[in-house]
Parts: C-alpha cells; sequence; structure tokens
C-alpha cells in the first residue's frame, strides 16, 4: 500500500556546518519547503524535494556574529541570499540508503548535486502520522563563489573547502 506524505515546513530545517563548527541553522518556520515522498511498507519508493532558503532571514546577535562565522558573510552585500534545492530523482538502494539528485543553487550558481537520504522512521503526535528523513551532503563552497575565509586563533583558515548540509526533514500524512 502506498502513501503519500507531504512536508511540513514548520517542523523541518537545515543545518550548514563545517567538520569543526555549525555555520548556520535555518529552520523552516522562516523558510520555504516543498515536497513529498511516497512510502510503501514501511520503505521509501519515491521522493521529491525543494527547499528555499534565505540565510539573511534572521535576527543578528551582533556580539555572536563578531565572534563565528556566519553563512551570510559568504556573500556580497548585494547578491540575494538564498540557497536553493530542486530534485530531479530519486534512487532507492535499501530501507535506509538511499541518493536524492538535483540542483543546488548558491549565489547564483547552480550545479548537480547528489545528497545521501536516510529514513530516520515514524511517530505519531497528537493523533498526526509524521514520518522523518535526514539529507546530507558534502558541498565544494568553492564551486558555488563561496569564497570568503577567515583566520582562526592559531593562525590558519577557520572553513575547509567542504561544508556539509544536512536537512532534517520531516512528512506528514
Amino acid at each position: 500500500m502506498e502513501n503519500e506524505w507531504a512536508i511540513d515546513s514548520n517542523e523541518s530545517d537545515v543545518l550548514i556546518k563545517t567538520r569543526h563548527s555549525l555555520i548556520d541553522y535555518m529552520s523552516g518556520s522562516k523558510n520555504n519547503f516543498k515536497g513529498h515522498v511516497a512510502i510503501q511498507n514501511d520503505q521509501v519508493e519515491d521522493a521529491s524535494i525543494e527547499f528555499l532558503l534565505n540565510v539573511n532571514d534572521k535576527e543578528v546577535n551582533s556580539n555572536q556574529k563578531n565572534k563565528d562565522l556566519k553563512l551570510i558573510d559568504f556573500f556580497d552585500k548585494n547578491e540575494s541570499p538564498v540557497i536553493q534545492f530542486k530534485s530531479t530523482s530519486f534512487e532507492k538502494i535499501n530501507k535506509n540508503i538511499n541518493f536524492l539528485k538535483g540542483f543546488l543553487t548558491i549565489k547564483n550558481i547552480t550545479k548537480m548535486v547528489e545528497l545521501d537520504t536516510e529514513f530516520i522512521g515514524f511517530n505519531n503526535y497528537n493523533g498526526v502520522q509524521k514520518a522523518s528523513f535526514e539529507i546530507t551532503g558534502n558541498i565544494n563552497r568553492k564551486d558555488f563563489g563561496l569564497n570568503y575565509n577567515m583566520l582562526s586563533q592559531s593562525g590558519g583558515y577557520a572553513v575547509g573547502k567542504d561544508i556539509k548540509l544536512i536537512a532534517n526533514l520531516e512528512f506528514t500524512h
């Protein structure tokens, strides 16, 4: 029996991080998430995911901003600081290993990426059935023009070439 599940923006979020530190957290309540998954026999059979994240749409504590690198620091002030992903295909390997391919756009540069998609499981919240997923991918930030860097206290660069995108997505039935 196959069921379509719709994404719940309010319960979804994206983390952008490097190996040692969190760069940004973007909650679904302030960003635009769209998508659905098809689940059959407790396994994902198909998925379509889109999100549009505005990395400048938050209140920033100025003291915190001076200490930590934020994603907005990578953008020029005249640019529209958005990250967009739109899936083009879903490949099922087994129950927990799936790949979502799609177009990722950062700083008006669009590239095809492949993201790992893990089905975390089902839960029931106040009578509403939910399904949770984690989508992860390593992205070479320089491929998207995210060239800004800052020196760490030890004199090396604070951010490596790869950033990790982690999307925690929740779907309701």
